[in-house]
């Protein structure tokens, strides 16, 4: 009976030999990574069901952030990125950093949009004039660069010296009031277990350094209470922006979209402050596609985007902001875009 099978498999295999041969080739080239990625338009996240305010205000138009898709560097889409000028090579090494793998990337970019998350509510609850409170804070390693050092990239550090760290300023202050080759026990938590190791402080261009940067991971209660949903492949920092104006609208009377579809793109920090960043060819391609009126991003990329529309001849009103307040004072502007826009129907 046993041969009989085998003697079967063995005439199947044999039967289907070449079509064989080609699915485990097309399995291999789609799956075989080069050390190269592809980033190509996205589209944008409409954050009107995303976020919800107990009790909170209806929006007549749609707040929406912009994003990039990017995919592995497998031979087809390497071979096709050739032939599409809207897909872009990239290597590796230009978004991760030295000895970091894309596994730690792809984490450090899930906590580094849970940071925007927390950011742009801290943001549009103190705007609002509305009550918060942070009740824990998480730091984690997200950037390591010390060649004498036994912390780790995404260790969450608890303590230095046996004083609580809470945020990037108490490392600081740790490491400026030691000395030059002073070793400091860091108290971390690494796969869930908590242990001490040691960094060394060096000197770096007249600057005491132990080479690290943090991601701050807090937790907050609100009032009302805000519920913001985020899908697990969605990762990074540059919807901070847009995510502190959608949170903004539901909490305050005044519809800031004045029925508009603003998608937008930029990151911003707890003081409000909105930063730079990359993938704006692609951001603002996907709003115009998406016939938004409107196109929010930090002045770092405003040229650019400017360019951008005047050479794509994209009939869009692009607005770069510095901070949370200036991109509110822009959109309370928006009534003349609207009466514009009733005039030409």
């Amino acid at each position: 009976m046993a041969n009989k099978i085998y003697e079967n498999i063995k005439q199947t295999i044999k039967d289907n030999f070449k079509l064989i041969i080609s699915v485990i080739f097309i399995i291999f080239i789609f799956n075989f990574e080069l050390p190269y990625a592809i980033e190509k338009p996205g589209g944008y996240i409409s954050l009107n069901d995303r976020i919800s305010v107990t009790n909170g205000y209806e929006t007549s138009g749609d707040i929406g952030m912009a994003y990039v898709t990017m995919v592995k560097g497998s031979i087809p889409f390497l071979l096709y990125s050739k032939l599409n000028s809207n897909w872009d090579i990239i290597k590796k090494s230009d978004i991760t950093y030295d000895n970091e793998t894309m596994k730690e990337m792809n984490e450090r970019e899930r906590l580094s949009m849970k940071e925007a998350l927390s950011n742009a509510t801290i943001n549009a609850y103190k705007m609002a004039n509305k009550s918060y409170k942070v009740t824990e804070t998480n730091v984690y390693i997200t950037y390591l660069n010390s060649n004498d050092t036994e912390l780790k990239m995404l260790d969450q550090i608890l303590a230095i010296n046996d004083t609580p760290i809470t945020k990037l300023e108490d490392i600081k202050a740790i490491v400026e009031a030691s000395s030059i080759d002073d070793y400091l026990n860091v108290k971390i938590k690494r796969d869930n277990k908590e242990m001490t190791v040691k960094t060394k402080v060096f000197d770096l261009e007249g600057q005491k350094k132990i080479g690290v940067g943090v991601t701050l991971d807090k937790k907050i209660t609100t009032d009302p209470e805000v519920k913001i949903k985020v899908k697990s492949n969605e990762s990074g920092p540059s919807g901070g922006l847009m995510m502190s104006l959608a949170i903004y609208n539901n909490l305050t009377p005044e519809d800031i979209t004045k029925g508009l579809k603003i998608i937008g793109t930029g990151t911003i920090d707890e003081d409000g402050n909105v930063g730079e960043i990359g993938g704006i060819k692609y951001k603002l391609a996907g709003a115009v596609k998406k016939k938004a009126k409107v196109f929010l991003c930090p002045k770092e990329n405003l040229d650019e985007a400017q360019e951008l529309a005047k050479s794509n001849k994209y009939d869009i009103k692009i607005i770069g902001v510095a901070t949370f307040k200036e991109a509110l004072e822009e959109l309370s502007k928006l009534w003349i875009i609207t009466v514009k826009m009733f005039i030409t129907i």
